[in-house]
């Protein structure tokens, strides 16, 4: 049967009381409570003396923390919730109201205000209000990281104590333990400098280290990017596939790689955003992450029959994902190539979820090495292949302005390619040839002054 017992591990004058709570002859688990008394007002029975008035309240504070942590710990047994320290300091903490889910001193709470006002949100450079779809996601992912990881830490995380120390032990977690990329954990790092500077802004106390808090990625020189060339896309669309699922996955593919856009907003296009005009047909995109809005000429034949008589249906990025490389498998794209693909295994351990069920535990890393190509082909293919098939064979600024990409820089980077100034000098002179080709030679008469 599980006991409460309270006590005091120090002589001093305001010595802490604590609570061990044990479950069982094995399992006893120990926390502050966040009482302090006079170990000469300490008793034999483990309660406060009964000779002040102040010990009479702290014993009935007390008492009621004995029967909440008890009464709570059976309901928690009933549902197999994990019963750690973790779970004996929310005891403790919500026993005595002392955080509440609106205290916006709490870093996740601060991410939900800025969710929940998403749609009245400032933001720099931009006229309109509000926060585009893909931010508000990528505060709601970011949310839910940080919750994972206060689980894995058993706290919940302040703005105070966004330290360096702290900063260093999430970066760890994200990189080695989850196994994400530098990139994605750069971008958490941001997201979390980002909400503490806003939760400043909103006359919330902030670590002074936050200043001091920097994103990072991935060198160019370890950025290992796969394109699908025209050769290999005219693969993908001859190639035999029976399965429904995978021929729809293959159309996505096929317009994603001819329109030049992100994976989310590829998914989001109907035939709605498609128009007409002298003949020729045109796509209208607002880029959810930019709010930029584009539009893309479409004259490519084949994806002008899988638009007006064969459009794909909707389906989730993941599912897009796991079935463009069955689609590339079929096509035999399997040329080995360098990359880094995600490898999960079991660590053999089990863990509770936010759902309350418990789980194999996993390690996600990526992993440099050779595979064949079809392995690591995802969605952020298609627009990297559009702008690498094109790059050089239509003015860069051109590709720009379809892709959403805001500086030269930025584009060449994405596609992995250096300035070559030469050929933007062949650039000109094509098109300055192409503008005067059609010119008539014009007279010149010559005067001759000379005398004879």
């Amino acid at each position: 049967m599980a006991k409460v017992k309270f006590l005091l591990q120090s002589k001093s004058e305001n010595s802490q009381i604590y609570i061990r709570l044990s479950i069982s002859q094995f399992v006893s688990l120990k926390k502050k409570t966040g009482f302090t008394i006079s170990p000469k007002d300490w008793s034999e029975t483990n309660f406060p003396k009964q000779t002040k008035p102040e010990n009479k309240v702290l014993s009935t504070n007390l008492k009621k923390l004995e029967i909440f942590v008890l009464e709570n710990l059976n309901k928690d047994l009933a549902k197999n919730t994990l019963i750690d320290a973790y779970w004996l300091e929310k005891q403790i903490d919500t026993c005595f109201e002392r955080v509440s889910k609106n205290d916006a001193g709490l870093l996740v709470n601060h991410i939900q205000y800025i969710i929940d006002n998403a749609n009245t949100r400032k933001v720099i450079g931009r006229k309109n209000l509000g926060l585009s779809q893909s931010r508000v996601k990528g505060y709601t992912t970011f949310k839910n990281l940080f919750t994972v990881y206060q689980t894995v830490i058993k706290k919940q995380i302040t703005f105070l104590d966004i330290n360096k120390t702290f900063v260093d032990k999430f970066i760890n977690w994200l990189v080695n333990s989850k196994g994400y990329s530098m990139n994605y954990a750069g971008k958490q790092i941001d997201n979390l400098k980002t909400v503490c500077i806003d939760a400043e802004k909103n006359d919330i106390k902030i670590n002074p280290y936050v200043s001091q808090i920097q994103g990072f990625s991935e060198n160019d020189d370890d950025r290992y990017i796969q394109t699908l060339s025209f050769v290999e896309l005219e693969l993908i669309r001859t190639a035999e596939i029976k399965k429904p699922a995978y021929d729809n996955a293959r159309k996505w593919l096929l317009i994603g790689c001819e329109i030049g856009q992100r994976g989310g907003d590829l998914l989001n296009i109907t035939k709605d955003n498609i128009r007409y005009k002298s003949g020729n047909m045109y796509l209208d995109v607002i880029q959810q992450k930019t709010g930029k809005s584009v539009t893309v000429g479409i004259i490519n034949p084949n994806i002008i029959d899988i638009i007006e008589n064969d459009f794909p249906h909707k389906i989730s990025t993941q599912k897009l994902n796991d079935y463009i490389k069955k689609v590339c498998e079929i096509a035999k794209i399997n040329e080995s190539v360098e990359g880094t693909k995600l490898i999960v295994t079991k660590t053999g351990k089990r863990i509770l979820n936010l759902k309350g069920k418990y789980i194999d535990e996993t390690e996600r890393r990526k992993k440099l090495d050779f595979y064949p190509k079809h392995e690591l082909i995802t969605t952020h293919s298609f627009r990297r292949s559009f702008c690498t098939n094109y790059y050089k064979k239509i003015p860069t600024a051109v590709l720009m302005g379809i892709s959403g990409h805001s500086k030269e820089s930025l584009f060449l980077t994405y596609i992995n390619q250096r300035e070559d100034k030469d050929s933007n000098a062949d650039l000109f002179m094509k098109f300055y040839s192409d503008i005067h080709k059609n010119k008539a030679p014009e007279m010149k008469v010559i005067l001759n002054t000379g005398t004879e």
